[in-house]
């Protein structure tokens, strides 16, 4: 099995490693197709943030026309009055009122404003010296360029930006110097809404622009969209007249949406998934073809090793069935010419007696290994008395054992008597192993039998341990791993003159399998053979030994006496016996010879004058199953007769068939005084 599971193994993990490396080259590709999707995206969002910026500078710029006006007049020595500014103002101000205020700052300080009205506050500022305006007003001053600064709290209140345009004048000798300011005012939400940046978020792009507080270098947001921006979201640095705003840009759902990045992942699992599925459907096949080779070749072999079993199988079961056949023929014509001598009578019987049972014994086991191959083979658990049954087989050796002048022990050691178990298993196994110690053990040799309880760790469960060795002939290294093959024999009956199917042992084998057990086999040619099993078996509650406790033979034939039974049996030779047994028993017996009959019999009869029917399986014209149910479905007393299956087929599958049919009762051809005798007296419950 391991042979078998190792190149299985290799396969798993070839495809396994085929799957993995197919799934790191996908990810690596799909990297580099997101990176491509990435840097495209930037590109995109680069341009789109190029373009928001110098909107920005344009709009920017188209406000400086009106400072520059101011600046430019001032510059040339023109004075403006209040009437003047004024009017000058309201001429170049935007109709869109972006333009919140224009304001002249003489020396820095605030004189001028347009317009006035709403807009006091501001009035009297000294940009130069004011904490929230002083950083901007003297980069302008000091660098002679326009700058913007904010947006910040007003004093007039809102939101606005500042535009600082610095002035400078030259006196007659051309020297410049400082004039003041010309100040725009931006309203900070209508430039803001004025540069269109919603535009970006119905393009499903998320910003934001931000700049450095020139005096504290805090980072300031000037804009920002609704949504929260992305840890990589791209960032472009945008110059405005003296300072730098940074605009950071990404797409709402990111560079590489979530969606996209699961139907990625998707699909490289997929298909790593399908390449190792491949790798593997390919690997497997070349192995099964190989392996269907070898299993041909295998088969090839096995079918030319059966081939020889089943002629080596025929030849001894040829010569095993006709070995005690002509004892039983042989005798029974002795028998015949000799009936007057009472002595050489029973002897005659008496051998073949014997034969009969070799003879059964043998079919038994061909019939029980194609039961067990069929896998119909069940336990039937009841409580055992293992003392008993050991007693019991011990009485069965005991004549083979004399014959043979063998010594013979047995030791029986156990804390549990009685156990729930397959007796006729557990008494088929002992004896096929015994009984074989016993056939192949020269004269005057030695069988041992030893069952003993060994501690068990599972509850309620006795462990056993079966050990029958010998002194026998033993076998060969060569053989023994054949041993429970079968038809297998290392001799045959002809060079032992034991006869044998050569299914005893694995049909011991698969019993104890059966049970869960395990056996071993030790053996050496001419010093004998040891056998050891090791089966757990439940332990028998109170309750099931009080109910297995079984009466004498002779106390239930004794209340059998008297008791009328109906005889559905077809065969002569099987009625005459069962007839004969029944009769000797005190039973009145009626035959009849089928399933019709029987019918007929006992409805011409009173109710209640049979105690009982035996009831034959396969009848001509009507077999037992029909007559039992046209029994069962008759209108009267008489359909609640007791019925007992008789029949060749003894199997659990035929004992449930018989009472599915409306049965009571079964009994086993051939048939065995003593169990009908129990089986009668658990039907009529006497």
């Amino acid at each position: 099995m391991e042979n078998v599971n190792r190149p299985l193994k290799k396969i798993k993990i070839y495809s396994l490693l085929t799957g993995i490396l197919s799934f790191i080259i996908l990810i690596f590709c799909v990297r580099i197709v997101n990176l491509n999707i990435v840097k495209e995206k930037k590109l995109s969002a680069s341009f789109t943030a190029e373009t928001t910026v110098n909107r920005i500078k344009s709009q920017i710029n188209r406000y400086l026309v009106v400072s520059e006006f101011f600046r430019n007049m001032i510059q040339e020595g023109h004075e403006l009055d209040d009437e003047e500014f004024t009017f000058l103002s309201e001429m170049i101000s935007d109709d869109a009122g972006i333009i919140k205020t224009i304001e002249l700052a003489p020396d820095g300080i605030v004189k001028d404003i347009y317009p006035l009205k709403g807009n006091e506050a501001a009035l009297g500022i000294d940009m130069l010296n004011n904490p929230a305006r002083k950083y901007e007003a003297n980069l302008a001053m000091k660098s002679g360029e326009y700058t913007i600064a904010g947006p910040y709290e007003l004093n007039q209140g809102g939101m606005g930006s500042l535009l600082f345009e610095p002035i400078y004048v030259s006196d007659a000798s051309g020297k410049s110097s400082f004039w003041g300011f010309s100040i725009l005012v931006l309203d900070w939400e209508k430039f803001i809404s004025d540069l269109e940046l919603d535009k970006l978020q119905d393009a499903s792009y998320c910003y934001q622009i931000w700049k450095k507080s020139g005096s504290t270098g805090e980072k300031t947001i000037i804009a920002q969209g609704n949504d929260d921006l992305h840890k990589n979201a791209l960032e472009i640095s945008c110059k405005v007249p003296n300072d730098t705003w940074y605009f950071r840009i990404v797409p709402h759902n990111g560079w590489i949406t979530k969606g996209q990045m699961f139907a990625e992942i998707l699909a490289v699992l997929a298909v790593a998934c399908l390449a190792t599925l491949l790798c593997y459907q390919v690997l497997h096949r070349k192995y099964k073809e190989k392996l269907y080779t070898a299993q041909i070749e295998k088969s090839a072999e096995e079918a030319r090793n059966a081939n020889e079993a089943k002629t080596r199988f025929l030849f001894n079961m040829s010569h095993d069935i006709r070995t005690p056949m002509n004892a039983i023929v042989g005798f029974a014509g002795l028998l015949e010419k000799n009936i007057r001598d009472e002595k050489k009578s029973l002897g005659y019987i008496k051998k073949i007696q014997v034969s009969s049972d070799i003879l059964l014994t043998i079919i038994n086991q061909v019939l029980e290994m194609a039961r067990i191959e069929s896998g119909k083979a069940i336990l039937n658990q009841e409580a055992v008395n293992i003392y008993d049954m050991v007693d019991a087989l011990n009485t069965v050796f005991e004549d083979s054992l004399s014959k043979k002048s063998l010594e013979y022990q047995c030791n029986v050691n156990l804390q549990h008597a009685y156990i729930l178990c397959d007796k006729t298993k557990v008494e088929e196994i002992i004896l096929n192993i015994v009984s074989n110690s016993i056939k192949y053990t020269n004269p005057h040799g030695k069988v041992t039998v030893i069952i003993e309880e060994q501690a068990s760790m599972a509850e309620n469960m006795a462990d056993y341990k079966v050990i029958v060795e010998d002194t026998g002939i033993g076998m060969s290294e060569e053989f023994l791993p054949h041993i429970f093959e079968e038809f297998s024999r290392e001799h045959t009956s002809t060079e032992t003159k034991v006869a044998g199917t050569g299914l005893g042992l694995p049909i011991v084998k698969s019993m104890v399998k059966l049970m869960g057990g395990t056996i071993q086999v030790e053996s050496k040619v001419g010093e004998g053979t040891r056998f050891t099993i090791h089966i757990s078996f439940r332990i028998a509650s109170e309750d099931q030994i009080i109910r297995k406790q079984e009466r004498s033979i002779s106390e239930i034939t004794e209340k059998l006496k008297g008791k009328r039974i109906l005889l559905a049996e077809d065969n002569e030779l099987n009625a005459e016996i069962a007839e004969t047994v029944l009769s000797d028993a005190g039973l009145g017996v009626i035959r009849v010879e089928d399933g019709i009959m029987c019918v007929a019999e006992l409805q011409k009869k009173p109710d209640q004058y049979f105690d009982v029917i035996l009831m034959d399986i396969q009848m001509p014209n009507m077999d037992g199953y029909t007559a039992t149910k046209m029994i069962r479905n008759l209108n009267s007393p008489k359909s609640h007769i007791p019925i007992i299956a008789m029949t060749a087929n003894a199997y659990d599958e035929d004992r449930r068939k018989a009472h599915k049919s409306g049965m009571n009762g079964f009994l086993a051809k051939p048939l065995n005084v003593d169990e009908m005798i129990r089986e009668l007296g658990k039907i009529l419950k006497v």
